[in-house]
């Protein structure tokens, strides 16, 4: 099998073009997912299952349904509801966050329920308020538990903003997909952007390497 790698460098703008979305697609994921699963989470938490119900519709749906059913779903369907066109991008990025929601939700949830309840009592006591309580005391000690599986589920949304050449927004996956039409090579196509998300991940996984040792040393 002979490797042209000069397909490789007649895309290599392209490739970086999408590289680049593919990191904005993720960064502005991870931050509206852990927002709204910070208060998804805290919502299935209430003691009142009345309020506590439709966050945990939310987290079964999200978490139940196939994503690329959702990417699809809000392509077509919510997004034109809203802006009365289709956006791939508005799409993809709403699609992402609103899934990475429901797994961050259950992860601030299980962080969170594994501080001891004296930690609670004990801030109350010194005249926190609940939400102070949670604020000062709780989330800082539940954060550094929650490291390691925010770390894998950012790094899954790294992987599965792929799925938005779906909806042919223009990332990485999608570049990948138009340079094997156009040369009908699997190789350097699949190769080339596998490469680079392998990158993307091991960066991020460093980061959080990072992060988490030195929480471990304070």
């Amino acid at each position: 099998m002979d490797f042209r790698w000069d397909i490789i460098i007649d895309y290599a703008p392209l490739l970086l073009k999408g590289t680049l979305l593919t990191i904005g697609f993720s960064i502005a994921s991870i931050l509206i997912g852990t927002i709204l699963g910070l208060f998804i989470g805290l919502g299935k938490m209430s003691k009142k299952k009345l309020y506590s119900l439709p966050f945990r519709w939310y987290i079964n749906f999200f978490r139940g349904t196939p994503l690329m059913v959702q990417i699809l779903l809000i392509h077509f369907a919510v997004v034109p509801a809203f802006l009365h066109s289709t956006n791939a991008i508005v799409a993809a990025i709403l699609a992402l966050s609103l899934n990475s929601a429901a797994y961050v939700a259950e992860i601030f949830r299980a962080g969170i329920q594994s501080i001891d309840k004296g930690q609670m009592e004990a801030a109350r006591s010194l005249g926190m308020t609940h939400v102070q309580a949670m604020r000062y005391v709780i989330l800082p000690q539940a954060f550094k538990r929650m490291i390691p599986p925010l770390g894998n589920e950012f790094i899954v949304l790294i992987k599965d903003s792929s799925l938005a050449a779906l909806i042919a927004a223009p990332e990485l996956m999608y570049w990948g997909q138009a340079m094997q039409g156009e040369y009908m090579r699997p190789w350097e196509p699949y190769l080339s952007s596998a490469a680079i998300y392998l990158v993307l991940t091991l960066s991020l996984n460093f980061l959080l390497g990072k992060l988490e040792r030195r929480f471990a040393t304070e």
